[in-house]
């Protein structure tokens, strides 16, 4: 880890009416980041563990990484530039011939999937952290609006 990194993770994935917002903690401030449908699917049907009958295009890409030897080190959301989020995937791969360190751009939403796919840390680079805006009243409004919602399909 790289001391202008923090390590974070997903507290919570809240759908809005055009996708889902992707909530991410280190426990003193929590950011959002907006991802579309088909990515919040992805990132719950990992976080839940999920098993389908054929592979999705994150599966597909988690099966080739094997296949390659490649190993997802980190994910790494490095860069805010008018309100869209921008992200590294730091991949390694080791073989007879040696070590290959590879860094991938990728969308934030992506690197998210693959991260919990993968079991890797994800980071947060501290410029983007401090241009954030802390939303944990907003993760709070939506898991208590969540809670009862639950309790009115108890009864």
């Amino acid at each position: 880890m790289n001391e202008d990194e923090i390590l974070v993770e997903v507290k919570g994935l809240v759908p809005t009416p055009s996708g889902s917002g992707v909530f991410l903690s280190n426990d003193d401030k929590v950011i959002a980041i907006f991802v579309d449908p088909s990515v919040a699917a992805a990132i719950t049907m990992f976080l839940q563990e999920i098993k389908k009958p054929r592979p999705l295009t994150h599966d597909l890409i988690g099966n080739i990484l094997v296949g390659l030897g490649v190993v997802v080190q980190k994910v790494v959301i490095n860069d805010l530039h008018d309100d869209t989020f921008f992200a590294r995937l730091f991949l390694k791969q080791e073989n007879d011939l040696g070590t290959n360190l590879i860094e991938v751009d990728a969308r934030p939403s992506d690197s998210i999937a693959i991260a919990i796919q993968q079991d890797c840390p994800i980071y947060v680079h501290k410029k983007v952290w401090l241009q954030t805006e802390d939303m944990s009243w907003a993760l709070k409004q939506a898991t208590a609006e969540q809670e009862d919602d639950d309790e009115d399909e108890m009864f």
